[in-house]
């Protein structure tokens, strides 16, 4: 057997194998030809002239994404870190660009972010950098869009997904977080207590006002059943001293009973002794026989006065004129 003609075959058959190659999907390869840009290939299997083409480099077509953190300072002086999110990709038209204008586009694009974020963050409070939070990703987006698509890359979007300040600082904002909602708790609870004392002052006023009006309809009704009673009780015979007396003394025993009936009562009525009920009959009979007489004496001194006709005044008295004797006269200097 020829081993020369074996190698031959074998060098062959491994030369024409090498000649063909494949192309991922969403991937274009770079054929040179004696290291000058032949051609783009495209996904699918594609053929090379062996020895003579090589494949300078492969290109991702698929959606790409970075993540850039930068620490930058406020404009109130506080230091914050920023997380920016960078999707971009190359298109099927711009692959030359991609590969041979640009070595290292990830770098490109940081150094990119860095300067955009560092522009723009130090114009701003704290506060209103997680306020506009999306202003600062449109701005990296569009400087980021006029510088690399010179390169052959498209900007898809940005994003400042965390904004992380100094652990300090987010503790002084977590406590005035804290005091300003107890503020509003101490607010909300004085509101509330004194909605409770202002329903409660008018709830006892109300009350109160009823109390009285109950009181007010109860010592009217008592004081028709009296004149009732000494009504009836003249009818039969007695007069009105005597009837107010005896109202008072059955008065005064129905109050001994309903002390009596009740077990825990403390109140002590003076005078409670059996003759208490005739003494005060008798105090009661000397009291009105006396208040009887001092009306008939006032009565008979009252002096008449005479009115006119004419008007329903009384008329005045006559004025007296005062007269000295000579003798008593003031003398006047001469």
């Amino acid at each position: 057997m020829n081993i020369p003609l074996i190698i031959f075959i074998i060098l062959g058959l491994f030369i024409f194998l090498s000649s063909f190659f494949t192309v991922k999907q969403q991937s274009s390869f770079i054929i040179e030809r004696f290291g000058k840009f032949h051609s783009i290939r495209q996904s699918g299997l594609q053929l090379k002239i062996p020895m003579i083409d090589r494949i300078a480099g492969r290109v991702n077509l698929k959606i790409q994404q970075l993540d850039v953190i930068i620490e930058t300072k406020t404009k109130d002086n506080v230091f914050v870190k920023l997380k920016v999110s960078v999707q971009f990709m190359v298109v099927k038209e711009t692959v030359y660009d991609a590969f041979y204008k640009l070595e290292y586009p990830h770098d490109q694009i940081t150094s990119y972010v860095f300067d955009v974020v560092r522009a723009e963050v130090p114009k701003l409070k704290l506060d209103d950098v997680f306020e506009r939070k999306d202003d600062i990703a449109i701005a990296v987006k569009r400087e980021l869009n006029e510088a690399m698509t010179t390169y052959g890359y498209t900007i898809i979007n940005t994003l400042v997904t965390d904004i992380d300040p100094d652990i300090q600082v987010k503790n002084a904002m977590n406590r005035i977080n804290a005091a300003d909602r107890e503020k509003t708790v101490a607010e909300f609870e004085a509101e509330a207590s004194r909605i409770r004392i202002v329903a409660k002052a008018k709830a006892e006023a109300e009350s109160k006002r009823l109390q009285g009006q109950g009181i007010a309809d109860q010592r009217r009704e008592i004081a028709r059943g009296l004149v009732e009673s000494v009504d009836i009780l003249n009818k039969v015979g007695i007069n009105s001293q005597e009837a107010s007396a005896l109202i008072v003394v059955t008065q005064h025993y129905d109050t001994l009973q309903a002390i009596g009936a009740d077990a825990n009562s403390n109140l002590i009525l003076l005078p409670n002794s059996p003759q208490a009920g005739s003494d005060m009959l008798n105090n009661m009979v000397a009291s009105f026989s006396a208040s009887n007489q001092v009306g008939e004496m006032m009565k008979r001194n009252k002096p008449k006065v005479k009115n006119k006709p004419e008007d329903h005044y009384t008329t005045p008295p006559p004025t007296t004129k005062l007269e000295l004797p000579d003798s008593e006269l003031p003398k006047s200097e001469e």
